[in-house]
């Protein structure tokens, strides 16, 4: 697994590499905000899919992300390969918003803690200014990137160690900000587990539908101890193991809507996590994201492909605010439509099933010449010549094609004789 993630990253940096030598490698872009609330200038780093280049229109889901010095190679890396190399569809395409730190001790951390490690021996305590920073992301940052970049109403959160343990802070505090949350190996353990004893609390008595929230465990506690002997440890060498392991069983016991993942990962250490916790973070919280076509729909004559698509990507728009470029509800596409109904006919041999998909993408986009086209090719499989004549020349109308043309005339040829 490991080595198929490096090659992911390695592959994606390659094929953003121009043509011409020479050229810089680039993930995004640099912009900045001059933050009143936080009271100093902030850097952020920004991707935006390569794909918003030929389609202005388009819009697509924010991802958040703290630590950017960090994590935004990889994170860019992971997004844009499973979503658009190779053909990949296994979630959508996203706006990548990477946060510069300039204090991350004060930002990422919810409560102030005076003695001990944190103190900074010529400015004192830097610790508790998370609240202030995540008004900062509410007040500042995220109207700016609506504002300035195409960005649907879905986003998410990303955060590794203290930037984990302020993904809690925001799930809690903050949660309809995100509707998904990523919280990889989250220092729990911060100011005596105040955080941590809040969330039971707040997992058992209120409501959080429509917010995905994924949770990722090093191991970071000695040797080779398990999860079931860690549960009985009670030494500080193990504290934070323990307590990501104890807010784990705080989401297994939530019974109020949040859809929960976690997962220990017993052969990664603290700073090896957040490369691979991302990846199965993303197929997590996209889970229902994928158009999966199973062998045994067409083996069931009762399945309707039509309705199957027509639902699946109005769940798209409900669950995950995929819209078509007028904000609407999602339509199957055209080009998925249409290659499903060919291979119904032209391989499974099944016109009726074909033919009512032909008919599904003909009242969605009513302008295409390319379901015609298909329509007429089904017809003419079928050995329905004049239906498929029929067809060809409504294809014509809306565009003129000679090599259709010439189809045309071939099979208006085998009709007259």
């Amino acid at each position: 697994m490991r080595i198929l993630l490096l090659s992911i990253v390695l592959s994606v940096c390659v094929n953003w590499i121009k043509a011409q030598p020479g050229n810089p490698l680039l993930l995004g872009h640099i912009d900045s905000i001059d933050s009143k609330m936080l009271h100093e200038k902030r850097t952020i780093w920004i991707h935006v899919p390569e794909s918003a280049r030929n389609d202005p229109k388009k819009k697509y889901p924010v991802c958040y992300l703290f630590d950017a010095e960090s994590n935004f190679g990889n994170v860019v890396s992971t997004i844009s390969y499973l979503s658009s190399v190779h053909g990949n569809n296994f979630w959508p395409e996203m706006i990548v918003v990477g946060i510069v730190n300039t204090n991350r001790m004060r930002d990422l951390t919810p409560t102030h803690v005076a003695r001990g490690l944190w103190v900074d021996s010529a400015t004192g305590s830097i610790s508790g200014g998370g609240e202030a920073f995540m008004a900062f992301m509410e007040k500042e940052l995220i109207p700016h990137t609506d504002s300035i970049y195409p960005t649907t109403r879905y986003r998410m959160l990303v955060g590794h160690s203290i930037g984990g343990l302020m993904v809690i802070d925001a799930l809690l505090h903050h949660t309809n900000l995100f509707r998904g949350y990523v919280a990889i190996d989250p220092s729990m353990w911060w100011d005596n587990r105040a955080l941590l004893q809040e969330t039971e609390g707040a997992l058992k008595a209120r409501s959080f539908r429509g917010v995905s929230l994924f949770l990722a465990m090093a191991h970071t506690q000695p040797g080779e101890m398990d999860t079931t002997t860690l549960q009985k440890d009670s030494t500080t060498g193990t504290l934070h193991s323990r307590s990501i392991l104890r807010l784990a069983h705080y989401m297994a016991a939530n019974q109020n809507n949040l859809e929960a993942g976690f997962k220990y990962y017993d052969e990664d250490s603290h700073g090896s996590i957040p490369l691979i916790a991302t990846y199965d973070a993303l197929h997590f919280i996209f889970k229902d994201y994928p158009l999966v076509i199973r062998d045994r729909y067409y083996q069931d004559s009762m399945f309707n492909f039509a309705s199957f698509l027509t639902a699946h990507f109005e769940n798209l728009t409900a669950k995950y605010c995929i819209t078509d470029e007028d904000g609407k509800t999602l339509l199957p596409p055209e080009g998925v439509v249409n290659n499903l109904a060919y291979f119904l006919f032209n391989e499974k041999k099944q016109f009726e099933r074909s033919k009512n998909l032909f008919v599904m993408n003909l009242k969605n986009y009513p302008g295409s010449f390319s379901a015609y086209e298909f329509l007429g090719d089904m017809y003419k499989a079928k050995g329905d010549k004049s239906s498929a004549v029929a067809s060809y020349k409504k294809s014509l109308l809306i565009k003129e094609s000679p090599w259709l043309r010439k189809k045309l005339e071939s099979l208006e040829q085998t009709v007259t004789k």
